[in-house]
């Protein structure tokens, strides 16, 4: 089972949270994380963010990261969305 944990803040204050689980074990982790990622992104109404170099070294020290307005192209109005790897197998 590969879940990630996504979480929308603002002003240190949690708005919105959800969990992806994702058990296709055809599908690489990469694969899995982006699949995440678009959920996520339909599911709060986001455009997809970018990838920006801090964000994928950020990812892969932490299996964390944190997308700021900089990763978007539409205004947010949240502070950052962050996705976590909870569980992996």
């Amino acid at each position: 089972m590969f879940r990630i944990w996504a979480k929308i803040w603002k002003e240190n204050r949690m708005l919105k949270d959800m969990v992806v689980c994702n058990d296709d074990v055809q599908m690489t982790r990469t694969h899995k994380v982006f699949a995440a990622i678009d959920e996520i992104c339909i599911a709060f109404d986001l455009s997809k963010p970018f990838w920006l170099d801090a964000t994928v070294a950020e990812f892969k020290k932490y299996d964390k990261a944190r997308f700021t307005q900089d990763n978007f192209i539409d205004k947010i109005e949240f502070d950052f969305l962050e996705v976590q790897v909870i569980e992996e197998d």
